[in-house]
């Protein structure tokens, strides 16, 4: 075991071989905060690590020993007894107060984490994780809360979350509900963010933390690709490769809260959970509510480290299923070859020249059911329409089979269009508020999804079309935000819960469909990241990465997207030129060297192009295939920040560091100029690798660099735009 209670001192002691966490039970009865950072040897008294000092205009617990709620560092502070930062929750009491004074009742400590119900949680084995419970009490209110810690023994993390158990007389109301707080004795950190909107998702923003509050948030109902819930903190001095800082990543794909607050003392304190503005949750005496996981983790060693841990992390106590850790299938997707203007015909077409390439699979994109001709229309009507699928998806699916390719579909389950069988037969069923006004995007509506019957009845439409062909792949989309947010028939104190239940109701369908068909690989869409998020990991293993395909913009969206999420997640398409999005002509060989990082695949119809350009596919398909575990699932590193440069590079490193490839892209020309050198990493510093038509030690590699030339980088050349080129290095035996 890991933990370690210290009963004289009422101190805890978490740790593994890279981290220590320390809290105490201070002289109130409530949890403080003591440390967290590198191992430190075991204490059994680190209370003089507090901050005991008699200030002006202070208010004091306990005025002889110098005790203030304000001055020291507390674990899950409430507000109103003396700490004026933000507090981590609030319980409103039918008298209307809202002071709360949880005090240590008790602890549990043991082998491996508890799953939590209804959400997406990390898990591992009694050998891999110790779990901490700490129980705490008001006893006026008679609110129970429940603080768990799991501690890795491979990993550098914590993970958090909470539980409240309404054990009074009378019924309770949990206003604000935070998964974490974390007080930090300095606030010397960096606050990095990733920022964006659709087709520009996920891009670094880093700014110095000073006195007052930082935060990003998403109160769209979905995490969002504005703001994601992955913050780090960082020293200023840290870059990739060396340095402190800590990640916190939300395990959740609805609203959230991100925020660091610097007091006027000094002291930092991190808050990340559940949206308070769009959260209201009644509790009647019995009932509970359970937040979702923060995973919270450090280094030393610099961002790629950081990053490293959250991929092997998410890849092996995250996903699940037959596709974890598994390499994933090259396909096609038909949307950007005919969007919703296809017959079985055209599609078998295009099916077999993806078979002629050397694709794996073949994925029907939208319009294939109701009357869905546009995306006006027919959302939510999930029968085949016979005019493009005279046999239905079985017939398609079986020919399609038949190839040698297997077979995926498109759907937006929790979606419905005004103008749709479903939505006339059941309008109380979208989201809305009724005599109000009703917002629409991309002509849609919002189902409501905390609603039990609502569930059921997708469930059932889906589970009818899928049991009979045979599926290997479910492309989930998810194209608009929540507005009026106001589930029809619910009493008007339940409104606060909705937001919540509603995300709930989207997990609960995903379970069902993975319980009824678990071979099934399913991608996350989401608008091209609307919610690229952790939670949806755990049951989605990747994520189409964004709608935007144009080589150039993919590389600075993928290179933010990997600070947080592995690359085995990041659906990354090959897509036609002039690019959709963009206009922009970017060749095809930037655009496959791109989307190899990531699961890789293609967005067009390849009958339209040149015998040079589908023999350039041909060897694209070849090179990933031969690759892939290694492209999927290497250690990677960022080697030169597309933000900062007008060049980019990346690699990924086999685990016993005998086979690297390297990836380097310009995204506009810089001429007249020494290319430079590039610096890798990951490799032995002792071994030889060989490299094209050269040799070079790792250490040189590493501590010297590579040329940004033709003759080093074959294919390189930094006077183009869009001129890109992959060397794979391999140890010489």
């Amino acid at each position: 075991m890991n933990i370690i209670w210290h009963a004289k001192t009422k101190q805890f002691h978490l740790y593994n071989d890279q981290i220590s966490y320390i809290m105490y039970v201070q002289p109130n009865g409530e949890l403080g905060q003591l440390y967290f950072g590198k191992r430190l040897h075991d204490t059994e008294d680190l209370i003089y690590l507090s901050d005991r000092i008699g200030l002006s205009l202070v208010t004091y617990y306990d005025m002889e020993s110098q005790f203030s709620m304000e001055l020291n560092r507390q674990e899950y502070p409430s507000f109103g007894s003396g700490d004026f930062s933000s507090p981590a929750f609030r319980i409103l009491e039918e008298d209307g107060s809202s002071v709360t004074n949880l005090k240590h009742v008790g602890h549990e400590i043991y082998a491996s984490k508890k799953a939590l119900p209804g959400l997406p949680a990390l898990y591992g084995t009694e050998e891999e994780i110790t779990s901490l419970e700490i129980q705490l009490q008001d006893e006026k209110n008679g609110m129970h809360v429940f603080l768990t810690y799991s501690i890795f023994r491979d990993y550098p993390v914590i993970v958090r979350s909470t539980r409240f158990e309404n054990r009074g007389k009378s019924e309770l109301v949990l206003d604000r509900a935070l998964s974490l707080c974390l007080d930090l004795p300095d606030a010397e950190y960096e606050w990095m963010q990733f920022s964006g909107a659709w087709a520009r998702e996920r891009r670094p923003i880093t700014r110095k933390i000073d006195k007052g509050i930082v935060a990003i948030e998403s109160k769209r109902g979905h995490s969002s690709p504005n703001q994601n819930p992955f913050v780090i903190l960082k020293r200023a001095n840290t870059d990739e490769f060396a340095g402190e800082a800590i990640g916190f990543s939300f395990v959740y794909s609805g609203n959230f809260l991100a925020q660091a607050e610097c007091d006027t003392y000094g002291k930092l304190r991190f808050l990340m959970g559940i949206h308070p503005d769009t959260f209201s949750w009644s509790m009647k005496p019995g009932e509970n509510f359970v937040t979702p996981e923060v995973v919270m983790a450090r280094t030393t060693q610099g961002l790629n480290d950081l990053s490293q841990t959250y991929h092997s992390l998410y890849n092996n106590h995250l996903v699940r299923g037959k596709w974890k850790n598994q390499e994933r299938p090259i396909l096609l997707n038909n949307w950007e070859a005919t969007y919703m203007d296809f017959t079985e015909e055209s599609i078998l077409k295009i099916a077999a020249k993806a078979k002629e390439a050397g694709a794996e699979l073949f994925v029907l994109d939208d319009g294939w059911f109701g009357k869905r001709n546009d995306d006006h229309r027919a959302l939510g009507d999930w029968v085949e329409n016979p005019e493009k699928l005279p046999n239905g998806m079985k017939g398609l699916a079986e020919k399609v089979v038949a190839m040698g390719l297997k077979f995926g579909f498109w759907i937006e389950p929790e979606m419905v269009n005004p103008d749709s069988d479903l939505y006339r037969a059941h309008p109380e069923w979208a989201i809305a508020i009724p005599d109000r006004h009703k917002s629409l995007g991309r002509w849609q509506m919002v189902l409501d999804f905390s609603k039990e019957e609502v569930v059921d009845y997708i469930y059932g439409m889906l589970h009818r079309i899928i049991k009979d062909a045979p599926i290997s792949y479910i492309k989930w989309d998810m194209n608009r935000t929540l507005t009026e947010c106001f589930s029809q028939g619910l009493p008007a104190k339940e409104q606060g819960k909705v937001y919540h239940k509603h995300i709930l109701g989207v997990y609960r369908l995903y379970e069902r469909l993975e319980e009824a068909f678990p071979d099934i690989l399913f991608e996350s869409c989401s608008s091209g990241g609307g919610r690229f998020d952790a939670g949806m990991l755990y049951y989605a293993p990747q994520a189409w990465c964004s709608d935007n395909t144009d080589g150039e913009d993919r590389v600075m969206i993928q290179y933010g997207t990997t600070y947080g999420y592995p690359v085995s997640s990041i659906g990354a398409h090959v897509s036609a030129v002039p690019n959709h999005q963009t206009g922009r002509v970017v060749p095809i060989t930037m655009r496959g060297h791109v989307a190899m990082f990531g699961a890789f695949g293609y967005e067009l119809d390849l009958n339209r192009l040149t015998e040079d350009e589908f023999a350039m596919v041909q060897e694209q398909i070849r090179f990933v295939k031969e690759h892939r575990k290694l492209l999927q699932y290497g250690k990677f590193y960022r080697l030169r920040s597309p933000f900062e440069k007008n060049q980019a590079a990346w690699m990924v490193v086999s685990e016993d560091k005998s086979k690297a490839i390297l990836a380097v892209y310009t995204m506009r020309a810089t001429v007249n100029i020494i290319p430079g050198l590039l610096k890798l990493d990951g490799l032995d510093p002792d071994k030889k690798y060989g490299a094209g038509d050269k040799e070079y030690y790792g250490d040189v590699l590493m501590e010297a660099g590579i040329p940004l030339r033709d003759d080093c980088i074959p294919g390189y050349n930094m006077g183009h735009d869009g001129n890109s080129a992959i060397l794979v290095l391999e140890e010489c035996k």
